[in-house]
């Protein structure tokens, strides 16, 4: 063999190696194409409100995005495991605090600037059917959500059954004017989508809380009390998904210099319809606790009731008992001991005994 091919095959032996060992830049090139991987949802690049064809892999369609004008990638992931997100923040620019931020599963609604990219958290909130509320029914169910947003890219990051992003990507996709805005249209559709089934829960749990009130003050069937602790604990757990969220889109809204300018005014709508969700909810707890403190009102009086009628039942028993002990001590001397009709006047006297009690009581409403 001559030195001329021995040279050629270690130089593509020398390649290989060299392959194996690329650096952490190059590692993103490696994500698979969108059917390939179940945590990628879609994978989709945009350029100027319209989607571009086919499915490409996140970092073909990111370098495409930053070549061209108006252009951005939107990738969305469902629970992806620790290296998929890796992969992706290494070729964005994110730093790992910042990633175990975002696959932490429990996150309050937050955003938050870091380097080029901002990071906009929001809490996914669904309706749970239950055909009878019990102590251990489960009311709503809620999850998160991450957007990071740059300049040429959305990666959306959802943890939990709620929340669901395909209906968004679609109602958004026949917006061209609003896509055209560039990646921080994305972040409007979705917090659009999550005002809006807040406030489908909201009407939901609002029936509940009718019926509980409907049935708490029957004096029979009535609510028990484990009842309406468990619907108000589903509604802190809903409480705490909308309530923070307030002050990140207000401070979205009022000083975030990378919202354009034509995106304002609509995120000023979807923090006006969350107030509402957010006094929705407020007034929900209030009524609840009012039901409850009532409700514990009517157990201890109907206890009292109970107590009262356990105390006639009693005092009208004693007056057999009080005679029968008299009579039972067995003294030779006692009235009417000898008479023969004893026994029936010692029986009259305790029956018109418990009868007068029991009409006493009977008017007093102790029975």
């Amino acid at each position: 063999m001559s030195d001329t091919r021995v040279g050629r095959r270690v130089g593509r032996l020398i390649g290989r190696v060299l392959q194996g060992l690329q650096p952490p830049e190059r590692l993103p090139q490696l994500l698979p194409r969108p059917e390939e991987d179940a945590a990628i949802m879609d994978c989709a690049l945009y350029v100027r409100g319209s989607r571009q064809p086919g499915h490409p892999p996140f970092a073909d369609a990111y370098a495409a995005a930053r070549r061209r004008r108006g252009g951005f990638v939107w990738l969305g992931l469902f629970e992806p495991s620790w290296a998929q997100f890796t992969a992706v923040a290494e070729l964005v620019g994110v730093d790992e605090a910042t990633v175990e931020q975002i696959l932490a599963v429990d996150r309050r609604p937050a955003i938050e600037r870091r380097g080029d990219v901002t990071v906009l958290t929001l809490r996914t909130a669904r309706y749970v059917e239950h055909g009878e509320l019990t102590e251990t029914s489960e009311v709503v169910d809620t999850g998160a959500v991450s957007l990071l947003i740059g300049a040429h890219f959305v990666v959306s990051v959802r943890h939990g059954g709620a929340g669901a992003l395909a209906d968004v990507r679609e109602g958004l996709q026949r917006r061209p004017g609003l896509l055209g805005q560039g990646p921080w249209s994305v972040g409007l559709a979705v917090a659009e989508r999550m005002i809006e089934v807040y406030h489908d829960v909201a009407t939901r749990v609002e029936q509940d809380v009718e019926k509980l009130e409907e049935t708490a003050f029957l004096r029979h069937g009535g609510c028990d009390v484990q009842q309406i602790y468990q619907l108000k604990r589903e509604l802190v757990e809903f409480k705490r998904a909308v309530v923070p969220l307030q002050a990140p889109l207000r401070l979205l809204t009022d000083t975030s210099p990378e919202l354009p300018m034509g995106l304002r005014q609509y995120f000023i709508d979807v923090l006006g319809r969350l107030n509402q969700v957010v006094e929705r909810v407020g007034s929900y707890n209030e009524l609840l606790d009012s039901i409850l403190q009532a409700r514990l009102a009517q157990v201890s009086l109907e206890q009292n009731n109970d107590m009262r009628k356990i105390a006639a039942w009693a005092a009208i028993a004693a007056v057999p008992t009080a005679l029968a002990g008299v009579y039972g001590m067995n003294f030779d001397h006692m009235p009417g001991t000898h008479w023969g009709y004893g026994f029936g006047a010692t029986v009259l006297v305790m029956g018109l005994g418990m009868f007068f009690l029991h009409r006493l009581f009977r008017k007093s409403g102790w029975l």
